[in-house]
């Protein structure tokens, strides 16, 4: 029956996915706020990665990652190894050092999506274009505030569904 649990759950947080994905994508569903739009993905793939073995959230943080390649402009991929391997150091993290709770999904989603966010901008706009110093400041931290308040939510939806599939053992 546990192999079974962990293949719903899998499902499960795959359609979230694919659901936080439409969600961001979708025209005007999200308001902008100072002209940037939310990323769903990356505060439910560090959710995810809290609560999963290394392998699995790193699967998720390459999910999650392709899906930001395809909704995101870019190159194809980047994403995909930037939330596999921050990911997979979010699942070390938690199992080795951190409690799972509201206040460290919090803490651990501003320095993790602050990361990729940084890398987003270092690399796929500070090198290519004129005035790194205004994208930073007018999109790139915007959306990253604006991303972090979507961390609770996915932090109680994530752990709320990991419980309610795979009920803890005594």
């Amino acid at each position: 029956m546990r192999g079974f649990n962990r293949i719903v759950c899998c499902l499960a947080y795959i359609l979230e996915l694919l659901v936080l994905f439409t969600l961001q994508e979708t025209p005007g569903l999200l308001p902008a706020i100072y002209g940037a739009r939310p990323v769903l993905l990356l505060p439910a793939v560090v959710t995810i990665a809290m609560l999963q073995r290394e392998r699995s959230a790193m699967a998720f943080g390459v999910a999650g990652g392709l899906l930001c390649d395809f909704g995101l402009s870019g190159l194809l991929g980047f994403h995909a190894l930037v939330m596999g391997v921050v990911c997979f150091f979010i699942s070390i993290l938690v199992q080795t050092a951190m409690q799972v709770n509201l206040l460290t999904a919090v803490l651990t989603g501003v320095w993790a999506i602050g990361l990729m966010v940084f890398l987003q901008w270092l690399f796929l706009y500070y090198f290519a274009y004129s005035h790194p110093v205004y994208a930073l400041t007018h999109h790139y931290l915007p959306k990253y505030l604006y991303t972090l308040l979507f961390v609770p939510l996915a932090y109680l939806l994530n752990r709320g569904l990991t419980q309610a599939i795979a009920p803890q053992e005594s």
